[in-house]
């Protein structure tokens, strides 16, 4: 009797051994499709740039449906992306969409974009290709942002270095050959605006040119003064706001302002020196109402 029944039992624990292991595969199956079935589309992403070219982080967030940021810089990632070097990096964008200019410049909105990366790359690429070195305000009116923090950081780090020319630093190439290219552009230009800043005159050396430059600066209001030294500025080139300023006892802005003046062709005659509101508030004192007691009827 056992014989006959131990065959039956056997039978009916492998069938059952059997549907569990089918069981079994067909959840281990289920568990892997969905762990392969991708739950934020690159597609939804890349549809996002294509209407609104740039975003923040936050923004990305909420286009996919809240996913940690992990997993929106991992998506980014496959989709090739860059991060402004303006607004602290807060903005991104895909290189597919960034159309450079020849100097890897790219601007949406008032936010700038680098082929080259974040501001300290980008201030580092622009000084290693600069034929003279470049000062922080130089820089500044190149890249439309602050910096001087960013170039002090580099020189910091070793990766640039800095000499100074006219009681301005100017920032060079850690490469001995370039630096020295530069430091040669640099003093040759110094030695040349002088005579460029005055009526040709050969044998006008150059503290007596600088006199006669400051002394004919005293004679003119403020924006006679910020135009001649915008067009001065024009005439030198590159590096010519932050020399003129030097040499006149200007800020580097005034003189770049007057030079844009002079580009955008904004010679409105006025009486005007200033723009209304400009200057020093008024020292004159205001005169206190006297109260008078109305007479009784």
């Amino acid at each position: 009797m056992k014989a006959l029944i131990n065959p039956y039992y056997r039978r009916i624990h492998w069938l059952y051994d059997l549907r569990r292991l089918a069981l079994t595969i067909s959840i281990i199956r289920a568990n892997m499709l969905i762990m392969n079935t991708p739950k934020y589309h690159l597609q939804a992403l890349k549809q996002f740039f294509d209407r609104h070219k740039i975003a923040t982080l936050d923004q990305l967030q909420e286009a996919l449906g809240n996913p940690a940021r992990c997993t929106v810089f991992r998506k980014l990632g496959d989709l090739q992306y860059l991060s402004s070097y303006s607004h602290r990096g807060k903005y991104y964008t895909l290189k597919s969409i960034a159309r450079f200019t020849n100097q890897g410049l790219w601007s949406f909105r008032s936010v700038w974009f680098s082929r080259f990366g974040n501001l300290l790359q980008t201030c580092e690429a622009f000084v290693h290709g600069s034929d003279s070195g470049y000062s922080a305000a130089e820089l500044k009116d190149i890249l439309q942002v602050k910096t001087k923090h960013a170039l002090t950081q580099l020189v910091r780090d070793g990766c640039l270095q800095r000499e100074t020319f006219d009681s301005i630093y100017v920032y060079l190439s850690t490469q001995n050959e370039v630096a020295s290219r530069q430091i040669e552009a640099r003093e040759a230009l110094l030695k040349q605006s002088p005579a460029s800043l005055i009526v040709v005159n050969p044998d006008l050396a150059t503290a007596e040119a600088k006199a006669l430059l400051v002394l004919f600066c005293s004679m003119l209001n403020e924006r006679q003064r910020r135009l001649y030294a915008g067009l001065e500025s024009l005439k030198l080139g590159h590096g010519g706001d932050a020399h003129i300023a030097s040499l006149l006892g200007m800020d580097p802005h005034t003189v770049s302002k007057g030079r844009k003046e002079l580009m955008d062709a904004d010679l409105t005659a006025t009486d005007r020196v200033r723009g209304p509101g400009a200057g020093r508030p008024s020292q004159e004192k205001k005169r206190r109402k006297l109260w008078t007691r109305s007479p009784k009827s």
